[in-house]
Formats: C-alpha cells, sequence, structure tokens
C-alpha cells in the first residue's frame, strides 16, 4: 500500500543581500505554500550564519527550517520552486517518516 503522508523536513538559505523584509517575504512566502498543500507546518529561522564553503562568492546565509507532514507529490514540487526561485541560495528536503 502506497504511503498516503509522511513528515518532512526542509532547510533553505537566503541570499542576505535580499535584506530584512525580502528576506522575511521569502519565508512568508514558502510557508504559505506549505500551508496549502499539507499539514502541521511550523518554521524555525536560524538566522544568518558563516557558510561551510562560498556559494556565488557569498560567505554568509539566512537558514530556515521547515517541517510539515503532507502527500510525497508536494516535496517534489517544493524542490523545484525552491530551485527556480531567485534569492534561494540552496535547500535540502528530507522525508523523516510516517
Amino acid at each position: 500500500m502506497a504511503k498516503v503522508s509522511a513528515n518532512y523536513e526542509v532547510v533553505y538559505i537566503v541570499d542576505p543581500a535580499l535584506g530584512e523584509e525580502g528576506i522575511a517575504a521569502m519565508v512568508a512566502k514558502f510557508k504559505t505554500l506549505a500551508e496549502q498543500h499539507s499539514s502541521a507546518v511550523e518554521v524555525e529561522e536560524w538566522g544568518s550564519r558563516k557558510l561551510a564553503y562560498p556559494i556565488d562568492y557569498k560567505t554568509e546565509g539566512y537558514y530556515v527550517l521547515m517541517s510539515f507532514t503532507s502527500e510525497p507529490s508536494f516535496p517534489k514540487e517544493l524542490d523545484r520552486v525552491l530551485g527556480i526561485t531567485e534569492g534561494i541560495m540552496r535547500s535540502l528536503i528530507v522525508c523523516k517518516g510516517e
């Protein structure tokens, strides 16, 4: 039997050059997207941190952790949207199980 829903975590890094308002808008955008397609959405902002290695010559990024429960199709769409969004430096989605 196929999984109906599972718990997921996504960590994404926002370019700090967007400024406070731009970062807040980006976090709100992805939280809204997750709330529309999943349940039990929790967002934890880790804030600005030094990167382990430079990304596009930048050494800092704004880290955000988001947890949610959804069907397996939504994380694929979220990964696609994160990949094409200007200002997202990196992202990683992990399935934590049921």
